[in-house]
């Protein structure tokens, strides 16, 4: 019953943190007895010698292999630690310990002494990389070496011959104007005795690089630089600090221009690492500049590779050389080039083709000042063959277009790298219809996608982290891969950039709209649905994790999104009060004020349509229904975190705005809702803002307007993903398969047929047979955890998967379907198949230490840790099934 997998703030061996109160977490094997309870013990040595020991937790009672928070003496920097724990289990037995270990960063600003450093010249209208280089004398007793660096740009670490940071897009995209993450290298087997170089190439990145759909760039200052500590430990205990300051060279180098969605421009001619060959451009002394930034350690794993893609190729009928890589990614291409020295080649990406065949990058816009530039590289050549990667972009392709006069490549001269967070995968779904697998491939993949350096809504044309599509994709997120600290970082973001009113931007990172948000219409200053990510995620995040910590760090956060929209309801009255009757005193419940997105783009819906209507405060229904929603969430969080005040008030916070909401909206005891849309029910049911004796009418009326539209879904961004959900849970599962198997748009399997390989931002991706919108849009793709908790059953019944409730949903004409997750408690799985009578197998497997209720047809039980098989006739199951 030795623990395994054992992680400190949800990272294995985590490298760097500079957390003062560590969490711990560990797994337990599947056919360990129950835990029962744990001991812990930190030591800053591996032998944990008593003297060495910092923090014994005793015995601690508890069933949870996870949420232990250190507890001991005061943490030092650059300090690496072990750690062990041993669990206990019933009849008094204790486990072996199993060990793992940690290392802390720069925990005190204090600990810093570098400097920031930039090139003289390099200013806001310089689009060129800064190359930064020092040499340093070192003995031959360098026993142990960390480089803590970071830079405003995004930057690339080298000592001597040795590339530190790799295919690495670092940092990652913060509010830098709050703080700045640093990262840590080991860096101890690239130093050698004697002369060393080290350089630094800074570009654009998130910091000056373009952003947003309106590409503005510059939005967080106008000078790159870099920051970098090497600390050294010698043998004989002593210590060497190298820094950044004046005394290092800045120059230009290969790299004229890089930015993160423009590109970049490179000259082929000059080495990558012209330190490394007695050339520069335009040498000087660096400049010290006077920042004085708060700097905090990267919590997350590095976008960097996750693997590659050979291509195949081919010729556009204007004879451009092509590479169909045959799927939609995140990333770049590395390509070996030649041709005459001196010619131009440019690397167009794109996801898709023109209906003539041609690369296609006018379908997104773009909003850069260099419109032709949008998704593509340059490439001057070197008159020899030159292996060319970009180091300082990223792209959103399929494809790859060659254009310029470049020898023919061959298959092994080009392949993608996959750029993303290398967040662990935790389940894996099949079915019998291969479409669906496909389907829940596509989800991946963008999920993978746009999960770089904050969630973005996709990786082309925008490139933001949209508030909405996250709130309504994290619940699929946390069930595909292990999201946890990753979306945690984002809500750390969030809190950072909400408004002194409580609002919250529609996007986080939130600095691609400063010059927008302050327009007079205010469109990007907040939305309901949006901003109820501040509540929604948190708890999505306690559900499937089980740790109550992001709970309490999120709390105020929480707390300000909700008492500003119950403020904004209270004290402002909108033009549009056009209800069917008087609503009284339950007004100042009402949201009526704002721009708000709404529902946003349900299927036939644009751009252009949509923002009136936004505008006017016609989506009155949709941001009341969320404040009702939100506040009694909160009113649970607050339940949980021990704070009995507040969830009462917000529970009748609640039931107040939900009372306000019905006198408002509902009529015909619940068989009319709102504008009388799909979605309208949908919240009405999901959220349950009906009284008992209207729900009924109103499921009736949903599955009539899901009937009345041929089986296809009329939900947008905001009600998609609970749909089939809600049909479920009203008795209309049969409405639900056959809205999941549609075939013709709009409908999720629609872009299966065309060939798709990741999911799309609109339901028809065409239109007169050109490409329409980003075809890699993860929001729609939240359809995945119906597939995995319905369709193969498996769903958490208690927070963290405590508890499990197995249900699959049989029919569809579907004859088998499994999923399997890692749970924090371990691996569950379930698996159904039916025979040629109609019965219906469902084998299962429960972790340790948790206990599954399970229904198939008329059978219903209760089963703990362990494997099960359940068998369930035809005539049980047309009888008992959802």
């Amino acid at each position: 019953m030795t623990p395994h997998s054992l992680t400190v703030n949800r990272r294995p061996a985590p490298f760097g943190i500079d957390s003062v109160a560590p969490e711990f977490a560990w797994t337990l094997p599947s056919d360990a007895p129950p835990q029962l309870g744990y001991e812990i013990e930190v030591s800053d040595d591996s032998s944990f010698l008593p003297d060495d020991i910092t923090w014994t937790s005793g015995h601690i009672k508890s069933t949870a292999p996870y949420g232990a928070q250190y507890a001991g003496a005061a943490l030092r920097s650059r300090t690496e630690y072990s750690w062990r724990v041993r669990v206990h289990g019933a009849d008094g037995t204790v486990s072996d310990w199993a060990t793992a270990s940690f290392e802390t960063g720069l925990l005190h600003p204090t600990d810093w002494r570098a400097a920031w450093i930039s090139h003289p010249e390099a200013a806001k209208k310089d689009p060129r990389s800064v190359y930064l280089s020092t040499t340093i004398e070192l003995p031959a007793d360098v026993v142990r070496a960390r480089a803590y660096t970071s830079a405003l740009g995004w930057y690339r670490l080298f000592i001597n011959e040795h590339d530190i940071t790799g295919t690495a897009l670092v940092p990652r995209w913060t509010p830098f104007h709050n703080y700045t993450e640093y990262q840590v290298y080991d860096t101890t087997d690239a130093l050698r005795a004697g002369t060393n170089t080290v350089g630094i190439i800074v570009s654009e990145g998130r910091f000056r690089g373009r952003l947003g759909a309106f590409s503005l760039p510059n939005r967080y200052g106008d000078r790159l630089a870099a920051l970098m500590q090497l600390q050294l430990d010698l043998a004989d205990g002593s210590t060497i600090s190298v820094t950044t300051d004046a005394s290092w060279t800045a120059s230009y180098g290969r790299v004229r221009v890089a930015d993160p969605k423009d590109g970049e421009r490179v000259d082929l001619r000059i080495p990558e690492l012209p330190w490394l060959h007695g050339r520069s451009d335009g040498a000087v002394s660096a400049m010290v500049i006077p920042e004085h930034r708060l700097m905090i350690a990267e919590s997350v794993a590095r976008v960097e590779q996750i693997g590659r893609r050979r291509g195949t190729l081919s010729r556009t009928p204007s004879g451009k050389q092509l590479v169909d890589f045959g799927q939609n990614m995140s990333g770049v291409a590395r390509v070996r080039l030649s041709g005459p020295e001196g010619a131009t080649v440019r690397l167009i990406y794109s996801e898709v083709l023109s209906s003539t065949g041609e690369i296609a990058t006018g379908y997104l816009g773009g909003g850069s000042s260099k419109k032709d530039w949008f998704q593509r590289d340059e490439a001057i050549l070197a008159g020899e063959p030159v292996e060319y990667t970009p180091g300082a972009t990223i792209k959103g392709f399929r494809y790859l277009c060659i254009d310029g006069p470049a020898d023919p490549i061959s298959t092994e001269d080009v392949e993608a790298i996959v750029l993303s967070t290398p967040l662990p995968a935790i389940s894996e779904f099949q079915s019998s219809d291969g479409r669906l697998n496909q389907l829940w491939h596509n989800v991946v993949e963008s999920l993978r996608s746009n999960f770089t350096d904050t969630p973005t809504d996709c990786p082309t044309r925008e490139r933001s982290g949209w508030t909405g599509d996250i709130q309504v994709f994290g619940p699929t997120a946390v069930q595909l891969v292990d999201a946890d600290a990753y979306l945690r970082r984002y809500l750390r973001n969030l809190a950072a950039e909400q408004h002194s009113d409580g609002t919250i931007p529609p996007f986080i990172p939130s600095e691609a709209a400063v010059g927008i948000s302050r327009n007079p219409l205010g469109f990007t200053r907040t939305s309901a649905g949006w901003g109820d990510v501040a509540v929604m995620l948190p708890w999505t995040l306690y559900q499937y994790y089980g740790d109550t910590t992001v709970l309490r760090d999120q709390y105020a956060s929480s707390k300000a999104w909700v008492d500003q929209l119950a403020l904004r309801a209270a004290r402002k009255r909108g033009v549009r009060r056009r209800f069917r009757r008087g609503v009284g005193h339950l007004e100042r419940y009402i949201v009526d004020t704002g721009y708000h997105w709404g529902e946003w783009l349900r299927p036939g819906e644009t751009l252009a349509s949509e923002m009136p209507g936004n505008f006017l405060g016609r989506r009155t229904s949709v941001a009341t229904a969320y404040l009702a929603h939100s506040a009694q969430l909160l009113s649970r969080i607050a339940d949980v975190l021990g704070e009995d005040t507040d969830s009462r008030r917000y529970a009748q916070l609640a039931d107040n705005a939900s009372t306000a909401w019905r006198a408002a909206f509902v009529t015909e005891e619940g068989s009319r809702i709102g504008d009388d849309r799909q979605d309208d029910y949908v919240r009405a049911l999901a959220f349950d803002l009906l009284e008992p004796s209207q729900r009924d009418r109103a499921a009736t009326r949903l599955a009539e307007l899901v009937r009345q539209a041929g089986d296809h879904l009329a939900t947008g961004f905001l009600s998609t993903p609970m749909l089939l959900d809600t049909l479920v849970d009203t008795g209309h599962a049969d409405v639900a398969l056959r809205v999941l198997l549609q075939t013709s748009a709009p409908s999720w399997l629609h872009a299966i047929e065309l060939g798709a390989t990741t999911t799309w931002e609109t339901w028809d991706g065409y239109k007169h047979g050109e490409p329409e919108a980003s075809h890699n849009h993860y929001a729609f793709g939240a359809v995945a955890a119906f597939l995995q908790e319905r369709v193969a059953g498996l769903a958490p019944a208690a927070p963290g998967y405590a508890r499990l409730r197995i249900a699959p949903i049989i029919g569809g004409g579907l004859t088998s379907a499994s999923v399997s997750i890692d749970t924090p408690y371990g691996r569950a799985s379930s698996a159904w198949s039916t025979s040629p009578s109609g019965a219906v197998t469902l084998t299962t497997e429960i972790p340790p230490g948790v206990r599954a209720d399970i229904v198939l047809g008329r059978i219903s039980t209760e089963v703990g840790p362990g494997s099960h098989e359940f068998t369930s006739s035809a005539l049980e199951m047309a009888h008992g099934n959802p």
